[in-house]
């Protein structure tokens, strides 16, 4: 008889309404700020992952190919060199670009769990079940979290004295605030174990014009992903945005290293939220809400920052362009 498959594990750390509330709460605080900002999170609606699925094959937007580019020619070292036995994901969405580093790492035989961690259940439970029938030789243990909040929960070396990988892919760790990602960066740094790798994915600095056109493509593309995240809190936070009455823009905050989305009141509104205790926001005409911020970093940034969490610097790549890097670092002894 053939073996058995490995176990396939979802752990549900996150339920909806916890999570409703949660962002329902940094809504309130981003909107009654000054300047006024809302969590990036509202994006991904079906529509808005739909969105930014497309926005990844434009011409304009360089990070994904050039991320993909740099993990093919880097996978098969960075599995040599972590030697783990259990990969971890954190922000996962469907793991497509993972499967580099899962490939790797199967090839090497030393593979025996993947531990993917996100807020989506439902995107998270398919990615799983994907991973689990390409693998089936490999337990699948994912978690439904917030890695602000439940990096807890990532499940210890699947061998006796082996290691673990954690993967931030994507560049998702530019979304955050720098004390954010300081303070994630420390968390990761004292839940791992000696001879831990993590693997960051940072996009690099580039040029401004490069950048901001990466973020404001001719096809209207992004501008409909940015104003499709009003939608999405009309429906989940009963608001009253006229998303149409709001136009798209990018910009380099050279000051901070990083674009930030926002949106720009075309004319003065008053938008009303039922699902924040009827919390009223007036929008002057020209005012912006910024939707998220995305850093952009120099490799001596991300040395600085990793050893100032206690994660030196192991290895680094870049594709052939030099427009994406991507860091091992390993948990200081």
């Amino acid at each position: 008889m053939p073996p058995a498959p490995a176990p396939l594990t979802v752990d549900v750390r996150l339920d909806p309404a916890t999570w409703h509330a949660h962002l329902a709460e940094a809504t309130r605080d981003g909107l009654t700020s000054t300047p006024r900002h809302t969590p990036p999170v509202w994006f991904y609606d079906d529509l808005g992952s739909k969105l930014f699925d497309e926005i990844t094959r434009l011409p304009e937007y360089y990070p994904t190919r050039a991320e993909r580019a740099v993990l093919a020619m880097c996978a098969d070292e960075v599995a040599e060199r972590t030697g783990a036995d259990t990969l971890v994901e954190l922000g996962s969405g469907t793991s497509e670009k993972t499967r580099l580093l899962l490939d790797a790492l199967a090839a090497r035989g030393a593979l025996a769990c993947f531990a993917p961690l996100d807020v989506s259940e439902a995107t998270l439970r398919e990615a799983a079940a994907a991973v689990a029938a390409e693998h089936p030789d490999v337990a699948v243990h994912a978690v439904v979290g917030d890695f602000l909040a439940h990096l807890d929960a990532i499940p210890a070396a699947a061998t006796a004295g082996g290691r673990r990988l954690v993967a931030f892919l994507g560049g998702t760790v530019g979304n955050l605030d720098p004390s954010a990602r300081a303070a994630v960066l420390r968390r990761l740094a004292a839940l791992r174990a000696p001879g831990d790798g993590v693997r960051l994915g940072p996009d690099r600095l580039n040029d401004p014009d490069r950048l901001v056109a990466a973020y404001d493509d001719a096809a209207g593309v992004t501008a409909a992903f940015n104003r499709n995240s009003l939608e999405v809190m009309n429906r989940e936070l009963g608001a009253d945005f006229d998303a149409d009455a709001f136009d798209h823009a990018a910009c380099f905050d050279e000051a901070n290293g990083w674009i930030e989305m926002r949106l720009v009141a075309r004319r003065p509104q008053r938008v009303r939220v039922r699902g924040l205790d009827d919390l009223v926001v007036d929008f002057a005409a020209g005012e912006h809400l910024r939707t998220e911020i995305s850093t952009k970093f120099t490799e001596p940034q991300v040395r600085a920052e990793l050893a100032a969490a206690g994660l030196p610097v192991d290895a680094t790549w870049t594709d052939p362009d030099g427009d994406f890097l991507v860091t091992l670092a390993r948990v200081a002894s």
